[in-house]
Parts: C-alpha cells; structure tokens; sequence
C-alpha cells in the first residue's frame, strides 16, 4: 500500500510540472530602473529552491546555538557510559571474591573523578576483606560527607567490619549514629543490631529487638524462637542468686519453659543456686508435655525436701515408660537419696542393662561403696571411666 501510494504521488508530480513548464504564464518583478521577467515554471522552481535554502541555513543556526548543550550531553553521556563500566568491573571482581582487583578497580574510579560514595565503600569492604584495616578506615572516611542513603550504605559497612571484628561496642556506635541521622526502623540495621547486641550479652534488648523484626516480619519465625529462647537462658545463667532466678523464670514464656533444650540448659543452673524446687517442677511441667529420655535423667539430680513424693512421681511415668534407661537411672539416684538400696540397685541395673551409662556406672559405684564394697565400686568406676572415653 505505501508503495502505491509513493507512485501515485510521482505521477501527481510529473503531470503537476508537465501542466506547469507548458504554461505560458510569466512574472515580471520591477525595480526601477531594473525589470526581471521569469517564467512561471523558473519562479516556482527558484522560489522553492529558496525556501529549501532558507530551511536548511535555519536548521544550521539551530543546531549552531545548541552546539554547546550537544557537546555537554555528549560527555555526559560517555562519561556514564565509562562510569557503567567501572563500576560493573568492581562489583563483577568484588561478587567473584576477586578482592584485590575489586579494590583497585574501584580507586581507578574514584581517581577518575567518581563521586558516588559506592566506589569508595566497595573498596573498604574489599580491604576488610583482604585484613587490611587501615585502608579500610581511609576508605571509609572517603565515603563521608555523603547523602543520607550513602551515609547509610558506610555506617552499615561499618557496623558489620565491627562485627567481624567483634567489637560490638564499636558496632553499637556505628548504628547510633545511624538512627541520629534520621533513618528509623531499617530491618538490615535492626538485623546487625540483634548480632550486636548478642555479642555485647545484652539478652534484654536482644528480646525487644527479635520482637520489632518480627513485628515488621523482617526475620525468620524459627530462626526468632531459637534465637528468644537461647536469650532467656542466657539471662537464667546470669542470675546470682534464687530470687533472681525465681523472678527470671516467671517472665519466660510458657511455651519455652516446656522445651527439653531450654529445660536441660535451665535446670543445672536453677539446682546450682539451690533451686532443686523449682527444678523439679520445670522438670516435670515439662516431661508431662512432651517426655525426653535425656531430660528425665536429670530429675534424679533434684534433692527437694520430698524425696517420696518424686519418687511417686518417677514411678507413675514408668507406668508408661518402662524401658527408658534415664528415668530409670533417675529412680536408682532418688532410691539412694532415700536409702532404698535394694530399689536403687534394681532401677540402676536395669538402667544399664538398656543402655549402659557413665552416670548409671558412677551411681552404681556410689552405692557399692555406701555399702562398703569396695572391690565392687571399683570395677563400676572403671566401667564408667571406660564409657567416659568413648
């Protein structure tokens, strides 16, 4: 179609000039005492040749005045086009673990006149990398000076080289910093904040700061758990004394309270403080929600007052746990403690018949020499010293 139309346009024009050059019109253009007589068809064309001339001295004038603007955009344009480059070049080097080449990629662009603070916080993080701190920190000091989001990109680097370093104080610094620049809330710098205030032992604040990122969704909900629950047995081995320890265990949530690895943790350091008591009871809240053959073992550990009443207890859950070697070693301890000897030999016998234990060998042990059988506690000590070295 647009050929047929180009061809019905060149035919228009080939009868539009026939019709015009076999015109016998003429122009006679007077200016005393001079007179000018043209053809029609000479006027048309020299009129047309002139609006064409015209044109093109104007576009020539355009572009002329717009030359400098051109040649600005033009350098402009090459000038990105180089700083692209460089900065694929560090970032390839640097992604790859090329740390040294992406270091000196990224001063080749800070000495050709780069300004983005990107090159110089590549070049500390490749330095640091390299343990080269000392240019590390030029580098850093490089990048200040900057907007609020390159400020961030350097503190944020600074908060983990801190971190790497284990200075979390240091790290701590950096991240104040941050937020007294305006910058509220920033999951990444939350998330190098809880890593900072772990190594700083500051379990408090590591507790408000899993429930901001979780609030703002910003971090795993198992990863939060585990992270929550080593935080409360951390502040339960800080505590010095059993009112401390008390109080602390009422503000642990009930649903870590009940895990055998908090309980297991927990409990050696409640029984060193004197709180067998208490103990016992996390012991056993915790066995009746769901049993764990390493944790009942424990429950042998705990003297309280009522020597009966937890061997009461041991005996109704080896109603529906008869083969588990730890509670029965629990029931030989507590069977001890109380004097029931022959019991005692029996729940530990039968412990080791189901798996032999060096705690099993060492009560076993104990009991020989109470009864003084010397020679007999003696072959259990070197049985358990023998399971000790396995």
């Amino acid at each position: 179609m647009k050929y047929l139309v180009w061809i019905l346009v060149l035919f228009g024009a080939a009868a539009a000039l026939t019709t015009v050059s076999h015109n016998p019109g003429y122009v006679m253009l007077v200016y005393p005492p001079y007179r000018i007589e043209l053809s029609l068809t000479m006027f048309i064309v020299l009129l047309l040749l002139y609006f064409v001339v015209g044109y093109g001295l104007l576009r020539m004038m355009i572009a002329a005045l717009h030359l400098p603007d051109y040649v600005r955009q033009f350098r402009l344009g090459r000038a990105q086009s180089r700083s692209r480059e460089l900065l694929d070049e560090v970032l390839g080097a640097f992604f790859e673990g090329r740390y040294a080449d992406a270091e000196k990629a990224a001063m080749r662009a800070m000495e050709s006149g780069e300004t983005s603070a990107l090159h110089p916080i590549i070049a500390a993080r490749s330095a640091h990398e390299l343990r080269e701190y000392n240019k590390r920190d030029a580098y850093l000091a490089a990048a200040k000076g900057r907007t609020i989001g390159e400020s961030t990109m350097r503190l944020m680097a600074t908060t983990k080289f801190m971190l790497d370093q284990h200075d979390p104080r240091a790290a701590l610094d950096a991240l104040h910093e941050l937020r007294d620049s305006g910058v509220k809330r920033h999951p990444g710098a939350m998330s190098l904040e809880l890593k900072a205030q772990q190594q700083a032992g500051n379990w408090d604040e590591v507790l408000g700061l899993l429930d901001q990122l979780e609030k703002d969704e910003a971090i795993d909900a198992l990863a939060a758990e585990q992270l929550r629950q080593q935080a409360w047995l951390e502040k339960i081995r800080r505590q010095e004394d059993l009112a401390g320890l008390n109080t602390c265990l009422k503000n642990v949530p009930a649903g870590i309270k009940r895990r055998g690895k908090f309980v297991a943790d927990a409990v050696p350091a409640m029984i060193r403080h004197g709180g067998c008591s208490l103990a016992q009871q996390l012991l056993a809240d915790s066995l009746n929600a769901q049993w764990d053959s390493e944790l009942v073992a424990l429950y042998g550990d705990c003297q309280s007052g009522d020597v009966v009443a937890q061997i009461e207890q041991a005996e109704k859950w080896l109603g529906h746990h008869k083969q588990d070697a730890g509670l029965l070693l629990a029931l030989g301890k507590l069977c001890m403690r109380q004097q029931l000897w022959g019991k005692a030999r029996s729940y530990l016998d039968a412990s080791i018949s189901l798996a032999p234990s060096h705690a099993a060998y060492t009560a076993l042990g104990q009991l020989a020499e109470r009864l003084g059988k010397s020679d007999e506690a003696f072959k259990y000590y070197q049985s358990a010293m023998g399971l000790a070295k396995v």
